[in-house]
């Protein structure tokens, strides 16, 4: 049963900034796109690299290891060599606790 899972506060993931975290055994990437969190699997499917650890210019997320650039807002992939895109996963804010729906 799905349900939303505190991952993080808001003031510990900047602005064009992404975060790993790890929910039931997911290991999900969480954005800060000014101010509107996003969170999608931080694996790219190209060949596994961290998303999380990318560059993340306005809602695109370019893959450290080989440049495939992925949507954080909803996971579709915007450029290759990655040829699908990641799953999303629902985000609130509550207070300052970001939750995530897993």
């Amino acid at each position: 049963m799905a349900g939303f899972v505190k991952v993080a506060k808001t003031d510990e993931i900047v602005s064009g900034q992404g975060k790993m975290i790890e929910v039931g055994g997911k290991k999900i990437a969480l954005f800060n796109v000014e101010g509107s969190f996003h969170a999608i699997d931080d694996t790219c499917t190209h060949r596994g690299g961290p998303l999380s650890e990318g560059v993340l210019e306005g809602k695109q997320v370019t893959c450290p290891w080989h440049g495939a650039m992925h949507d954080v807002t909803s996971g579709a992939v915007l450029g290759p060599p990655a040829t699908q895109g990641v799953a999303r996963y629902n985000v609130r804010v509550e207070g300052s606790d970001i939750e995530v729906e897993v």
